[in-house]
């Protein structure tokens, strides 16, 4: 004779594990986004609109970026284009810290705000190594906001235009990201 009660455990065990494979396999299909991004960062540390300054270094405020343990704050224009005056998409906000002894690579920690565009509100976060002799670096992109959440990525950075001279740049950075 069949107990009743093994017949409703059978079948609580059966919809459970029917409903855990069910989770399983369909929750392991969600594939994140893909989104690939060029915009350029316009740094400028002298002039009427300059964007960037140092406020520490080995000789004070007056410390220039390209010195070891220079540290400089930047409000930096994120364009569409290379030129300054293309469409403005956004803000990078953050800092560079001179970190290599012959003073020719940046510690490199800010945000890329996106203020229009399709990613209006949303942000990046980037840090890395810039050794801005070289003609193209490899960033990370750690973390984001917005239609970003969740963002895992690299970027490479060249080098549109350098003036050392008057230390103003121009920086293509080309973003790959994977987002859910």
């Amino acid at each position: 004779m069949n107990n009743p009660l093994n017949l409703t455990s059978n079948l609580f065990f059966f919809i459970f594990n029917l409903t855990i494979l069910y989770a399983a396999y369909t929750f392991s299909t969600f594939q994140p986004k893909q989104t690939n991004l060029i915009f350029y960062v316009h740094d400028h540390f002298t002039g009427d609109h300059s964007t960037a300054i140092t406020v520490a270094g080995k000789t004070g405020a007056v410390s220039n970026i390209l010195n070891f343990g220079t540290v400089a704050i930047v409000d930096d224009p994120v364009t569409e284009g290379p030129n300054i005056d293309s469409r403005l998409i956004g803000r990078a906000q953050g800092m560079y810290i001179n970190s290599q002894l012959d003073g020719k690579g940046l510690y490199m920690v800010f945000s890329v705000i996106f203020s229009s565009g399709e990613f209006k509100g949303s942000s990046l976060e980037i840090q890395g190594s810039d050794i801005f002799t070289m003609k193209e670096r490899e960033f990370g992109v750690v973390s984001g906001t917005g239609y970003f959440r969740f963002v895992k990525g690299y970027g490479i950075m060249e080098t549109e235009f350098m003036d050392i001279a008057t230390l103003r740049a121009t920086l293509k950075l080309n973003v790959t990201l994977k987002h859910y």
